[in-house]
């Protein structure tokens, strides 16, 4: 099952918030390859810019976010058709467009708002519950 990732189920992890067990089960199921973990190379850079004021080594879980994910970029059309969305959250339309592009069964968020026309999209405590468990 490949599945898009969205930023704040990082951010809940290493934050310690409320859903952090169910983003760490989520994790660990993409580096034993239970999932294909995708995410957009943006993430890393906005859980950098998120995270890096509370989280000492943030560094070391950026590398394995790295090392464990497959992240990609987007092309210019991409980034074009995502600004042309009538959605007003762009970093949601990028990651849509990145779920779309790589076939994502399932976009794993937390942002109730997120934008997933026609994809499904889960909580992560629903995927834990209905897909992980």
């Amino acid at each position: 099952m490949r599945v898009l990732i969205d930023t704040n189920i990082f951010l809940d992890l290493i934050l310690k918030r409320k859903y952090s067990q169910e983003a760490l089960l989520i994790l660990n199921a993409v580096e034993k390859d239970i999932l294909k973990g995708v995410i957009l190379d943006i993430t890393i850079l906005n859980i950098d810019y998120v995270a890096k004021v509370q989280v000492k080594d943030i560094r070391d879980f950026l590398l394995l976010i790295n090392s464990t994910f497959q992240i990609v970029s987007l092309s210019n059309e991409e980034i074009k058709q995502a600004l042309n969305m009538k959605n007003n959250d762009l970093e949601d339309n990028f990651q849509y467009i990145c779920a779309k592009k790589l076939k994502c069964d399932t976009i794993i968020t937390n942002d109730k708002t997120f934008y997933s026309k026609d994809l499904e999209k889960m909580t992560s405590y629903e995927f834990v519950k209905n897909i992980l468990s």
